[in-house]
């Protein structure tokens, strides 16, 4: 049992990750601000981003709309880790400190809640001394569709 159950979540990491793969592909917008992949599983990721002087507003600390950007495209990446294809329902933020530039920011998102077409994903938002400067709630809905390319193998 226990061999089998290595072997599903071995299957379900490299779908996880196959996925992830599939989507960076296209997502202009999060490479374009400097995003990078520091980790993918099953309903979870982890994605880190550089404050650069650009993405300051007029109290010349970060922009909270970059924040959610980074927090949203993590989200995205764990909510479509299992070859479904999987859009922002309905998201919220909360802004808990002011970030200045240079700041590398990593958020985690942590899937909470999956159901039918419906899940909630909690995303936290670091600085790089581990401070929380923001929390997301991300709900998420199914539509059709895979993430994966048909007659796509995830078998390496």
């Amino acid at each position: 049992m226990e061999a089998r159950e290595a072997t599903t979540e071995t299957a379900a990491q490299t779908v996880a990750l196959a996925c992830a793969d599939a989507m960076w592909r296209n997502d202009r917008a999060s490479k374009a601000m400097g995003m990078s992949i520091q980790r993918i599983a099953p309903g979870e990721a982890v994605l880190s981003m550089t404050v650069r002087p650009d993405m300051t507003n007029g109290h010349d600390i970060c922009h909270g709309g970059f924040i959610f950007t980074l927090a949203d495209s993590t989200f995205a990446f764990a909510c479509n880790s299992y070859n479904q294809r999987t859009v922002a329902q309905q998201c919220a933020v909360t802004f808990i400190r002011a970030v200045p530039a240079g700041e590398t920011l990593t958020a985690h998102a942590i899937e909470r809640s999956k159901a039918g077409r419906g899940g909630i994903y909690d995303v936290t938002v670091r600085d790089s001394k581990n401070i929380v400067v923001a929390e997301f709630r991300g709900h998420s809905r199914t539509i059709a569709g895979e993430v994966l390319p048909p007659n796509s193998t995830t078998d390496q």
